[in-house]
């Protein structure tokens, strides 16, 4: 059942289109990604489903029923309020009653004598009891902490931005919602958090759409991609993998259907140019069709970003940092650290948010002086340093002009040279958007431009600190491209796990004690090792005590009823479940190209293949205690 529709909407700003009628609805418990070049219009599709902006024309369709939460890109706050407060802002009872007695605890601390606020408070506790509120508060402040955020009484003013956004966040998550609107929630938080946000996302009981560039993100949390794409909807059932595969088909398809286009066209214009007759019926039918084929519009640019730009020559000497150190009054970020890095290596730095990650990029770049020790940097290492928090955009000059100022012409890396105006077309920004002031750019658009302006600098040595928020997924995978063939140094700090996987095959992780584990491997390998190190971790006293119980004899002397039934019935059971698989493997070979039935029947064999191996693993653990108890009674 549609929970909302939207119905030929359209939606334009000055000359710019950014849709136009566009159709379609988002079912119950429905979790759909949302993607798209930068300045396509998705956030401003998100504002209109959500109903805080209104379409051009066309109409939104939603039940009275449905209770939507959006989370802002850029969300608004009340600056007086606390960050509780601030969560429990809402229409719904039971969170009203606890921002009303939040908001009295928060008055009682400033004005304690007052006998009208003790009062208040005492009712106050005495709903909560009566509703069991206690554990809703737990459980947001239990949200608020995995986010980062564990002071609950700090005013939202003194909070940073990416603080902000998190308690936005949280906000929305708590909110009771059929339909959670999400608009790029995986900027701003480091990769443990995102990972926690994907497992909370998955247990969500509702509809979920969301705008995220994070790809491992959509692979796991979403069914359903829909693409914004020159103005029109694309949509494809199925996670991230799946969209991949189904776009390539589509592509090929247009590809296909665009030279038979063409080759009908020329036929048609041909037998135009011969001095066709327009009198009968059929002929003027025949110029009509011409007509109607000029129209026709296919996407031939297909909006493919290239990046091809050269870079100076690095000598062997790149830089070598002696024994850094740095602090922030007594919390120390960096460590007596000492590297030296070298020609072509690409280094990943990853870490919670707060540890330290900027302020060693800054210290890389100059721009920061570290506590202690000294760096020593290569005479040919010409640097750009591409810095999430200072933008360096005049938003007063016009696109065109702010490329001129790096550079009228480009050397490209096959030894060419092609104009600003010819590289911002690659980058996406037509001969119209050219001259647009950059202050009407969305963000996106901004940090595209900004990118390219530092890559124009022909840089060898390139740091990135966060260049995945707010770019979209097509210019990551382009950006990627160009750095698998960079041949300088570049270091990275990312949360996006798929960037970091496809570029950085060694990490330096960063931790709160201010030390720097120097890590060779993808970012999935250290993830994967370091949740199998803290599992076990946690876990060592008791497998020891359950290896040195495991090798005493056992006491048994039969199975219980239990396991005997469990042991009897385990055969015909995994026989059953193989046949199933048997059965369901056909099915997927038959599947061919229908993807949506395919997934289906792929769901279906992970989940016969997870019971045959359990089964499997509970009839080796009853026959080896049946083996056991037969062992101990030969020895008796």
């Amino acid at each position: 059942m549609n929970i909302v529709t939207v119905e030929n909407i359209s939606k334009s700003y000055g000359d710019k289109t950014l849709f136009q009628d566009i159709t379609f609805g988002i079912e119950t418990n429905e979790r759909i990604g949302f993607i798209g070049v930068n300045g396509t219009g998705k956030s401003t599709l998100l504002k209109i489903i959500a109903g805080v902006e209104a379409p051009d024309s066309g109409r939104r369709i939603v039940n009275q029923q449905t209770r939507i939460q959006y989370l802002f890109q850029n969300p608004e706050f009340d600056d007086a309020s606390t960050v509780l407060q601030q969560v429990f802002n809402s229409d719904d009872p039971q969170l009203q009653l606890l921002y009303r007695y939040h908001k009295t605890l928060s008055d009682i601390a400033e004005n304690p004598q007052n006998q009208e606020l003790q009062e208040s408070l005492t009712r106050l506790t005495q709903n909560m009891d009566m509703q069991g509120l206690w554990e809703l508060e737990a459980s947001a402040k239990a949200v608020l902490t995995r986010l980062g955020i564990t002071d609950f009484s700090t005013p939202i003013e003194q909070l940073s931005g990416g603080q902000r956004k998190r308690v936005a966040m949280a906000r929305a998550l708590i909110q009771p919602a059929d339909l959670l609107i999400l608009d790029e929630p995986t900027n701003h938080i480091d990769t443990e958090t995102v990972e926690w946000l994907e497992e909370y996302l998955k247990k969500f009981n509702g509809a979920l759409l969301l705008i995220t560039h994070d790809r491992y993100f959509l692979n796991r949390v979403v069914g359903r991609i829909i693409e914004l794409d020159g103005g029109k909807l694309y949509s494809y059932e199925g996670n991230y993998e799946i969209f991949l595969e189904k776009k390539a088909e589509r592509e090929e398809q247009e590809v296909t259907l665009q030279r038979k286009h063409g080759a009908l066209l020329k036929n048609e214009l041909a037998w135009l140019r011969k001095g066709a007759k327009a009198r009968t019926t059929k002929q003027k039918a025949r110029i009509q069709r011409i007509e109607g084929l000029q129209e026709v519009n296919y996407n031939k640019d297909n909006t493919k970003l290239d990046i091809s730009i050269g870079s100076s020559r690095l000598g062997k000497k790149v830089m070598e940092l002696k024994h850094i150190s740095h602090s922030y009054g007594d919390k120390p970020l960096i460590k007596d650290f000492s590297y030296v890095f070298v020609p072509g290596e690409m280094v990943g730095i990853v870490g919670k948010n707060g540890c330290g990650k900027s302020t060693f990029l800054n210290i890389l770049a100059g721009k920061l002086t570290p506590t202690k020790g000294e760096l020593d940097i290569g005479q040919t290492v010409k640097l750009s340093y591409y810095d999430q928090e200072n933008l360096d955009l005049d938003e007063g000059l016009r696109v065109i002009e702010y490329i001129k100022d790096t550079a009228e012409y480009i050397k490209t890396s096959d030894g060419g040279k092609i104009s600003a105006s010819q590289m911002l077309e690659r980058f996406l920004f037509a001969p119209n958007l050219q001259w647009t002031p950059i202050a009407s750019l969305s963000g996106g658009e901004k940090r595209r431009l900004y990118l390219l302006k530092k890559l124009m600098e022909e840089p060898n040595l390139l740091l990135l600190d966060e260049p995945t928020n707010d770019l979209d997924i097509q210019t990551l995978t382009i950006l990627e491209d160009y750095l698998e063939n960079f041949p300088g140094t570049v270091v990275i700090v990312s949360h996006d796990r798929y960037f970091l996987d496809r570029i950085a095959h060694h990490l330096f992780i960063f931790q709160e004690n201010g030390n720097i584990f120097d890590y060779h491997g993808s970012y999935s390998d250290y993830a994967e090792k370091y949740q199998q190190d803290a599992v076990e971790g946690e876990a060592s006293k008791k497998d020891k005590k359950n290896k040195e119980e495991a090798k005493k004899p056992r006491e048994k002397k039969k199975l219980s009823y239990k396991e005997q039934k469990d042991f009897d019935e385990s055969e015909e059971i995994i026989f059953s479940l193989e046949e199933k698989l048997e059965d369901l493997q056909k099915k997927i070979n038959a599947a061919g190209s229908d993807y949506s039935l395919l997934q289906t029947y792929l769901n279906e064999q992970q989940e016969l293949q997870r019971q045959l191996d359990d089964r499997m693993t509970r009839w080796l653990e009853l026959t080896e205690l049946m083996e056991e108890i037969e062992n101990n009674k030969n020895e008796e």
